[in-house]
């Protein structure tokens, strides 16, 4: 995500507190603050390590689907996930600075 934040976003966030106290791990890369290399310019989830998906937004940050990303593209998608966890800083850290 980019800062400052959308009202959707915000919105979001108050779900993924809930998630993280509930055990869930959640680590947020604002990519004002530290944008970093390697990463691709969009949203993607990775299912069971077999699927990724491509997340698109309205301008505005509103969630509007998913596309399924090729079999052929999965270890770079892999590859960005962890990439992104190395850079992530965890949400509780990113909520408290947000508040």
């Amino acid at each position: 995500m980019r800062s400052p934040l959308t009202d959707y976003l915000r919105y979001e966030l108050v779900a993924y507190l809930g998630n993280t106290r509930a055990g869930e791990s959640t680590g947020v890369i604002d990519l004002r603050e530290q944008p970093p290399p390697g990463l691709p310019d969009h949203d993607f989830w990775l299912f069971d390590n077999r699927e990724a998906y491509r997340m698109h937004y309205t301008p505005n940050g509103a969630f509007i689907g998913g596309e399924r990303v090729p079999a052929r593209d999965l270890v770079r998608y892999q590859n960005y996930r962890e990439r992104a966890l190395a850079a992530a800083v965890p949400f509780m850290d990113y909520w408290e600075r947000q508040h």
